[in-house]
């Protein structure tokens, strides 16, 4: 059913780095039996670079001139579960392709959850700071009225990857009016 709602349209994670977009998306991907993407691996196999290496060869307004090219590109290629930098959402033309050709699910993560993830990883360009805490709170302040035009938003915790994945697709459901109590693949008679 929610596959039959979804069309050829792309489920897009989008949210701050730590949120969970990769993981959760792959969990999702896997429920429904849909491919998953993540954009950044995709720009780094294309550019043949890291994410932080293009950061600092090119800047990040280079960087997200062809974060946006991708992500266009890869949502020509629905249904798929697709996950998005922390920046991409941020783009207008970014934002329509994806409100034109999918159906975006914010993932939504307090501070305190950021800051443990994200501090576990050493590639995070923009948190290259003294103060990475500063950083994240200044993003959040940002970045969280945009990621609030989502069409769906799902708060993040500390829990287990299957059960935000869970609440994840029945968020989905109840975007497309699909009643709770059926299953994601489940048929209607």
């Amino acid at each position: 059913m929610l596959l039959d709602r979804l069309g050829s349209r792309s489920i897009v994670f989008v949210g701050l780095m730590g949120a969970g977009k990769t993981a959760i998306g792959r969990k999702v991907a896997a429920m429904l039996s849909l491919p998953f993407i993540d954009s950044d691996q995709e720009i780094e196999s294309v550019s043949r670079m890291t994410v932080p290496e293009l950061f600092e060869r090119y800047g990040e307004t280079e960087f997200r001139a062809l974060e946006q090219r991708v992500i266009l590109r890869l949502l020509e290629n629905g249904p798929q579960v697709l996950s998005t930098g922390g920046g991409a959402f941020m783009n207008a033309q970014t934002r329509d392709a994806i409100a034109s050709h999918g159906v975006s699910v914010w993932l939504k993560a307090e501070l305190d959850l950021l800051m443990e993830r994200v501090s576990k990883k050493q590639n995070r360009p923009l948190l290259k700071n003294p103060d990475p805490r500063a950083v994240l709170e200044r993003l959040m302040g940002e970045r969280y009225p945009v990621y609030a035009t989502s069409n769906v938003t799902v708060p993040t915790r500390d829990d287990r990857k299957e059960v935000i994945a869970t609440e994840v697709v029945g968020a989905l459901c109840g975007h497309f009016g699909i009643p709770a109590t059926m299953a994601p693949g489940e048929v209607r008679p």
